[in-house]
């Protein structure tokens, strides 16, 4: 029986690579603030089955101490109270943090809102595709991150880079690679670009502990497993995954909005070309599903839809979920 209990650990202990979820819910969480739908109405009510989720987002540290956050959510200074982890220690100097880095894998809301919460004349690395550095820098909000403090590294697609905080190799490598997506919403009409994906628009990553060589993938956007993506994830151990919508039509089917998956840029779990069956013969050890949307029939823990999850080998992730490695 698989469990999906805040807290869960497996595989490993002490200096193990730590991956902690900070925020398992997708654009919004869960409940959204103006959504009136069964499940937000459910979650709100404390009705049995249903979990509160904050926006999607990692943190993932190798010796416990120095952290590097994958993707910073709306919800970043909420997530951060609930992390112990992640606090000053007592020992500290008066302004200090274990958050070292943070990657971003795309340009969404719900990925580099939680920047701004880092604001505080504080020294880490910010790492990115090219493009999407592109459209932070000609944002004049995100100055606020003061490059004499947050230093700014383009992330090459292939080749793996060594995460670095101020004055601190973090033991972890980072690997990344183009996958199927989007442009991000807010960047459509300025832009004046088709709806598809440009590569450096939405990353996947790999993520890899120095030391041991064990490694897992994040990849909490994207459109369809394209071969080439299907094949880099056969046999991984770990892989934590974009679950955004159960099926195709869901956000029309309930009124919520008139997008497909598709046009959102984000692969359905369910149907002959959904993530469960293109996950099926690929032989992952572990499958997470995070930024779940509050429209999906999975957040219901008894839903015939999360029982068929599960029976296919998924978890379906939670807010405070950890993992070592």
């Amino acid at each position: 029986m698989v469990s999906t209990a805040p807290n869960l650990a497996k595989g490993g202990s002490g200096l193990a690579m730590r991956i902690r979820i900070l925020g398992s819910g997708a654009g919004g969480g869960f409940p959204q603030w103006n959504c009136n739908c069964a499940n937000c109405r459910a979650v709100r009510a404390g009705k049995k089955g249903y979990s509160p989720r904050t926006q999607s987002s990692l943190a993932v540290s190798a010796n416990g101490r120095d952290w590097v956050l994958l993707n910073a959510s709306p919800d970043l200074r909420e997530q951060l109270s609930k992390s112990p982890e992640l606090a000053p220690r007592a020992e500290d100097p008066v302004r200090a943090s274990p958050i070292k880095a943070v990657v971003v894998t795309n340009g969404d809301v719900d990925h580099v809102t939680g920047l701004l919460t880092l604001r505080e004349a504080q020294a880490f690395t910010l790492y990115g595709a090219g493009r999407v550095l592109d459209v932070l820098a000609q944002n004049r909000i995100f100055n606020v991150l003061a490059p004499a403090y947050v230093k700014r590294e383009q992330l090459p697609l292939g080749p793996a880079t060594t995460l670095h905080g101020p004055g601190v190799d973090l033991g972890l490598s980072v690997e990344a690679f183009a996958v199927a997506g989007k442009i991000a919403l807010w960047l459509e009409d300025a832009l004046k670009a088709n709806f598809g994906s440009v590569e450096g628009d939405t990353l996947g990553l790999k993520i890899t502990e120095t030391a041991s060589g064990k490694s897992f993938f994040y990849i909490p956007g994207c459109a369809a497993m394209e071969p080439a993506l299907a094949e880099r994830l056969r046999g991984a151990a770990l892989v934590f995954f974009d679950g955004t919508l159960w099926h195709e039509n869901e956000m029309i089917d309930q009124g919520l909005l008139g997008k497909t998956g598709s046009r959102m840029g984000h692969i359905n779990m369910s149907g002959p070309d959904g993530s469960i069956a293109a996950f099926a013969p690929l032989g992952v050890a572990r499958k997470i599903y995070v930024h779940i949307n509050n429209s999906n029939p999975v957040l219901n823990a008894f839903s015939k839809e999360r029982q068929e999850a599960q029976a296919a080998g998924w978890e379906i992730g939670e807010d405070g979920m950890e993992v070592c490695l």
